[in-house]
This record gives structure tokens, C-alpha cells and sequence, in this order.
């Protein structure tokens, strides 16, 4: 919890949020306004918490009621200047001062907290930035409860005793955090711009990968070797005839041995499914596509991997004795990462059904963001050992004509994700592509020595690009973590010097407490001559 009052600065005091707000002011949640109380036309704004953030109003809401309807309902109107405190997550307790102005034009919801003042004694500026401090968020995280989704009640919040500084400090204080902040979000303004750069570049490399460009030697030194574009589609077509008649042979070989058991031992080997015709492309859409070089051709997905299959809708969780399942989450910059992991138990059919090989993709095929649709991640060795949840589809390329590597690449380029978010965008809140979308989109293609020398070149530029975006995410972490030290050494008199001629904060806080009972007192009187 916070340091107790022996351990504050010289001057300084402990004091409650309630016992810094006026009578005049406020201390309360927002409004209970449901579904059927807005009206996208109406005047008055729900400020929700997607717009509170860490210490920055972020704007984004978009519901709206009417006034009449915010006066039935009894609504608290916003005022410029209230800061709002988000009950939950996340982080959970960030607040905002709250910057736009009108009259009676904005409620908020009840998950957030709005606090007025209404005195000159505290810095609403200071308070912000104290309850946003490590050292009270970290008392907010002690008193937040809820099991599926944390929050803090504001009679929790009343309770938190928070150091209060002489005003004229106060205002030093703001000062100095204002000039810092502002120094940090230059420098993380850059760091960002870098990202774009880089993203920019990741993409120009991909685009120039998958035109021929990063091969145009190599095709060169065994133009001898190379075959024509029309000869290359022409043997896909009849790998994947082949591939099919080697798994139907597969699956008769497995059927002689279980019939050899006399039948009784496992459960009947399962014929493969005949996997799906797959369009062909056509004039239109080839006049549409960028030229490719000799020897390349565009393919649909479908003619170069194994029918997709869907995961497991089993349900999954964390405490169960079983085998891993990896969802969304586990999907991350192009690989497997099984920090978050959920588990099930699957019989030997459901283990055959979701089994993941090396050299396998997992696509996320529906979201609410866009932009996770169709994100991949390329199954390892040690992946294998996973089974995976129905929010993912397998894809299983075939490793004759096309190399699992330079798969991912293409799904990672610009080319696919256009065709992917026009296929997955959806009006409805949540994008989905199945799987017969999936086998019908485009890919470039060249033979498989190719596709390896390409990766290969590919591979490393794109491990440079992989180490300076890390090396820009230690520096804004860095930054993260100098912007809660600043507010730490501010919140406990390290920041700026004590001046011996600053007011005590608890003659400050004396001044609150008599304007409070003067209010009060007034009020009352006021009350008595309505009823007079």
C-alpha cells in the first residue's frame, strides 16, 4: 500500500479522493445507460472506456442518447476538465482528464469513474498523473476483484489514501512531468515512425521477393534447368493428382494391416477425403496480376496443399489434464508461442483429426480485427506436440512443389493479405474466410530450388529487419519504464525541490474540509427555504 504519512515529504499529507472534493464537485460512477436507451442520432455522447487511456483521452466512442432521455435516466453531464477513472482493465485504474467542451453534451458509462474537484486546492493536472503513479495503481491492483474480469468498486477506490503535496509544489510537479512526457513522446514518436518504416520496407522486400526480382541471377545461372510457366502449372496439377493417389494407397496398406488384426484391434483406418476441385484461374483475373518472370506462374492455394481442415471446438481450458490446444493467442509474428496456453483431453480419432506436422501453417480464420484474420504461424518440431482450436485451420503444404517457408513469406505479403481482407471483411463485427476462400486465393510460384534460394536471401534481410524492430521495442519499453519512474520520483518528493514556504498540504486540506462544511451548511439553509 502507499507509505504511510511519516514516510511523505516535508509538507506533504495523505488524503482520500472524497476528502479532496467539494460539495460542489463530484465523486461518482457513470451512468447505467443500456442498448435501448441510445439513439445514434441523438446530442449527448456515452463516453465508454475504450476513450479512457493511460493519462490521454483517446476519442474513440461513437454511442450516443438524447438529452431527454440522459435527464430521465438522471445522467451526470461531463464537464472539461473531470478526470475519469477506469474501473477495469487495462491497465486497470488509468485515468485521463476529459478534454472536450459542451454544454450538457457528454455521460459516461458506469464503468468509469468521474471525479470534479471543484476546488483550486489540488491540481486536477497532479491528481491525474498521482492516480495513474506505480505507487497507486499498484494500491488499486490490491483492492480490484471479479474472477473473470477485474475491476475496482469506487467505494474501493474511496478508501486509497494518496500523497498530496503543497499546492505551489503540486504545480512544480506537473511541470516537470510535462516537459519530461513531452521530451519521451518525441522520442517514442520516432521510434514508431521507424516501426512504419521498417514495416514499409519488410513489404517492398516481400514484393520484390515474390516478383522474381531477389532471383533474377540465379535464374539466370540455370535458365538451363528452368522450366516454362505453363510447364510448372501443368506439374503441379499433376503432383497434387499424385499426392491424392499416394494417400489413397496409404490408406489401403492401412486397411490390409487392420484387417490382418482380424479387425479387432484400433479403430478402422479412415479413407481420405477427396479433396475439393479447385478453380482455375481465369483470363480476367490473370490480366489483373503483375507480370511474373520466366518460369513462374500464379496458382491457386488449393493446387499446392492438402485440403485445410478446421480445428477442435472442444472446450479448453487452463487447470485440465491434457494436451495442449493452440487458439488465437498462441498465433504470434509468424511462429507458434505456447505461453498462453489452454489444454483438453482428445481420444486417439481426435488426436489423428488435429495432429500439427513440421512445416504445417495455422491461419486464424475469424476475428473482429481485420488484421488477424489470416495471420499465420509456421509449425516447428517442437509444435508437434500441440493439438489446435477451431478459430484456426490447418494448412498442410505439399512439400514437392512448394516450400513451407516460402509459403508463410507469401501470406505475409501485401499480395495475399489484399486478397484475404477482401475476402474476410465483413459488416457484421466479425470477419471470417473459410477454407474454400482459402484454396481460392492466388499465389506466385516458381520451382522449389528457387523458392530455397529466394528464402534464403529473403531470410536474411528480413533477420536484420527482425533485430533493429526488436531492438525499437526494447527502447519504447525503456521508455514505458522511464515514464513510471518519473511518476514514482514525482510522487514521493524526488522530482522537484521542496520549497520550506510552501502552505502545508495539511492546512491545504483544512481549507478543503471548512469549504466542504460551509457547502454543506449553505445547502442545507437552501433546502429549508425551498421547503419554507
Amino acid at each position: 500500500m502507499m507509505e504511510d504519512k511519516s514516510e511523505l515529504p516535508s509538507g506533504w499529507a495523505n488524503a482520500t479522493i472524497g476528502e479532496l472534493v467539494l460539495s460542489s464537485g463530484i465523486f461518482i460512477d457513470g451512468d447505467w445507460v443500456e442498448s435501448k436507451d441510445q439513439d445514434p442520432d441523438g446530442d449527448v455522447r456515452l463516453i465508454q472506456l475504450a476513450d479512457i487511456g493511460d493519462g490521454t483521452f483517446h476519442d474513440k466512442s461513437s454511442r450516443f442518447l438524447t438529452t431527454e432521455k440522459a435527464k430521465a435516466l438522471n445522467c451526470t453531464f461531463l464537464e472539461k476538465g473531470d478526470i475519469l477513472i477506469a474501473r477495469m482493465p487495462d491497465p486497470l485504474g488509468r485515468c485521463c482528464i476529459f478534454p472536450l467542451s459542451g454544454d450538457r453534451n457528454f455521460v459516461t458509462v458506469v464503468d468509469v469513474c468521474a471525479v470534479r474537484l471543484s476546488s483550486t486546492s489540488v491540481s486536477s493536472k497532479y491528481l491525474s498523473y498521482l492516480i495513474n503513479s506505480p505507487q497507486v495503481r499498484s494500491d488499486i491492483g490490491a483492492l480490484q476483484s471479479g474472477s473473470t474480469r477485474k475491476r475496482i468498486s469506487r467505494g474501493n477506490l474511496a478508501t486509497i489514501r494518496m500523497p498530496i503535496a503543497p499546492r505551489p509544489e503540486q504545480d512544480r510537479i506537473v511541470a516537470k512531468i510535462e516537459v519530461l512526457f513531452s521530451e519521451l513522446d518525441k522520442g517514442i514518436e520516432n521510434l514508431e515512425t521507424a516501426q512504419e518504416q521498417l514495416n514499409v520496407y519488410r513489404q517492398a522486400v516481400l514484393k520484390h521477393a515474390f516478383e522474381g526480382k531477389h532471383t533474377a541471377q540465379w535464374r539466370e545461372d540455370h535458365k538451363h534447368k528452368l522450366e516454362s510457366g505453363d510447364q510448372l502449372v501443368a506439374r503441379i496439377n499433376k503432383e497434387r493428382e499424385a499426392r491424392q493417389q499416394q494417400q489413397l494407397a496409404d490408406w489401403k496398406a492401412a486397411i490390409k494391416k487392420w484387417e490382418a488384426k482380424g479387425q479387432k484391434t484400433g479403430k478402422k483406418p479412415s479413407k481420405p477425403r477427396a479433396p475439393k476441385p479447385v478453380q482455375s484461374i481465369s483470363a480476367n483475373e490473370m490480366n489483373a496480376l503483375p507480370e511474373l518472370p520466366a518460369g513462374w506462374a500464379y496458382v491457386r492455394l488449393g493446387n499446392v496443399i492438402d485440403e485445410p481442415a478446421y480445428g477442435t471446438s472442444k472446450r479448453c481450458d487452463y487447470d485440465i489434464d491434457g494436451i495442449g490446444v493452440l487458439r488465437i493467442p498462441n498465433v504470434v509474428k509468424g511462429v507458434i508461442d505456447p505461453t498462453d496456453l489452454k489444454f483438453a483431453q482428445f481420444d486417439a480419432d481426435e488426436i489423428e483429426a488435429y495432429t500439427l506436422h513440421a512445416g504445417d501453417i495455422l491461419t486464424i480464420r475469424s476475428n473482429g480485427s481485420l488484421s488477424l484474420v489470416g495471420r499465420c504461424a509456421l509449425i516447428s518440431s517442437k509444435n508437434e506436440q500441440y493439438l489446435y482450436a477451431g478459430y484456426l485451420i490447418r494448412l498442410r503444404p505439399n512439400h514437392t512443389v512448394i516450400d513451407p517457408t516460402y509459403l508463410m513469406a507469401v501470406l505475409s505479403s501485401h499480395f495475399l493479405r489484399g486478397q484475404i481482407e477482401g475476402k474476410a471483411k465483413s459488416t457484421s463485427g466479425v470477419n471470417n474466410i473459410n477454407s474454400g476462400e482459402i484454396q481460392h486465393l492466388i499465389v506466385p510460384l516458381c520451382i522449389k530450388a528457387e523458392q530455397q534460394h529466394l528464402m534464403e536471401r529473403v531470410a536474411r534481410i528480413l533477420s536484420s529487419i527482425d533485430a533493429t524492430e526488436a531492438e525499437i521495442e526494447t527502447q519504447l519499453e525503456r521508455s514505458e519504464a522511464l515514464r513510471r519512474l518519473i511518476l514514482k520520483l514525482a510522487f514521493r518528493g524526488q522530482l522537484v525541490a521542496q520549497d520550506p514556504k510552501d502552505e502545508p498540504a495539511s492546512v491545504l486540506l483544512e481549507r478543503i474540509k471548512a469549504e466542504k462544511a460551509e457547502q454543506n451548511k449553505d445547502n442545507k439553509n437552501n433546502k429549508r427555504k425551498d421547503a419554507a
